[in-house]
């Protein structure tokens, strides 16, 4: 198959031969990390995140119990 061809699997449709898109020419291809790798999302850095509160911040503080049987229920 020609590299610039892929087939397209959509619920409903019979597959089919189509075109691929030129990424490069998206009017937001400069957000990529394919562009410039200091755009790549570092999952990581964002699971680490930790909320930091000012010492005189005030907050809501919710604490809910749980049983067996409302977990079961989702």
């Amino acid at each position: 198959m020609d590299g610039n061809k892929c087939i397209l699997q959509l619920r409903g449709v019979r597959p089919f031969l189509s075109d691929k898109f030129d990424i490069t020419k998206h009017k937001r291809y400069r957000e990529l990390a394919d562009y410039d790798k200091r755009n790549e999302f570092d999952v990581e850095a964002y699971m680490k995140h930790e909320l930091r509160l000012a010492v005189d911040e005030a907050f809501d503080f919710y604490e809910i119990e749980l049983t067996e049987d409302d977990l079961s229920e989702e």
